[in-house]
């Protein structure tokens, strides 16, 4: 297994740019561009399931026996990792909404 560090840094690099096309497609739904925030959902998602591999790998071999002992910076990871799964949630709720306000005539 890679150094505890690195596998950190990789979470935290793949799952910030999951947050960042999160947030990148609330921008464009607010702009009533529904496609491309769709597209950016999906780039989102590429990102984070990027970062989702890398963690599970780490799980897989904590099952096998091999523990890690936990760092600040691997918590930090898992805490990005969860909070980009939320803005997610949030962001497609968002969008859901922007798209309910437009067919309303609401912007």
């Amino acid at each position: 297994m890679e150094n505890l560090d690195l596998v950190s840094f990789r979470i935290i690099s793949f799952v910030g740019m999951a947050k960042s096309k999160y947030l990148e497609a609330v921008k464009k739904a607010e702009e009533g561009d529904f496609e491309k925030a769709e597209s950016f959902i999906v780039d989102g998602d590429n990102e984070f399931n990027k970062g989702h591999e890398v963690h599970a790998k780490l799980i897989s071999e904590e099952a096998k026996g091999n523990r890690t002992v936990p760092t600040i910076l691997l918590m930090h990871a898992e805490d990005q990792l969860l909070s980009a799964e939320t803005i997610k949630i949030m962001a497609l709720q968002m969008i859901k909404m922007y798209k309910q306000m437009k067919k309303q005539g609401g912007f």
